[in-house]
């Protein structure tokens, strides 16, 4: 009887701590939005990747943080906007590791000033570092 309390208890703590792990992988994605609304794509993008992130556009992949920041810094971006939402979040028994998906719009501001939407779906990979925040190692 005392190993299966034992057993219940640990399911109930890990269970506890994914959910408080999902919530903080919600509170970064939402974060990450934000900052990618108030200062720029690639403000966001270098801020929320980890060191050796990597990211998949187009055909091709650039990994390292440094790598993103120089593909977002390009002109192009200014005139685009991203928004996005997770629709699921899981997360590792271990707890430091996660992944989230959902649907998001890309926008682009052509010479005339007009908006065209692309809309798509993502899939993000997060990690916890050492000082508990979260960063995306897969995007």
């Amino acid at each position: 009887m005392l190993l299966l309390s034992t057993i219940v208890w640990i399911g109930c703590q890990s269970g506890s701590r994914q959910e408080k792990a999902r919530q903080e992988i919600l509170a970064t994605e939402k974060a990450f939005e934000a900052m990618a609304k108030e200062k720029g794509i690639m403000e966001a993008f270098t801020s929320f990747a980890d060191e050796r992130a990597t990211i998949q556009r187009g055909q091709g992949v650039i990994t390292g943080r440094e790598a993103i920041q120089r593909f977002y810094s390009d002109p192009r971006f200014k005139k685009t906007a991203l928004r996005w939402k997770p629709d699921f979040v899981e997360v590792a028994a271990s707890c430091d590791l996660g992944y989230t998906y959902g649907n998001y719009t890309y926008s682009v501001k052509d010479s005339t000033g007009k908006w065209t939407d692309f809309n798509g779906i993502f899939h993000t990979v997060w990690k916890k570092r050492s000082n508990g925040a979260w960063k995306f190692v897969w995007d």
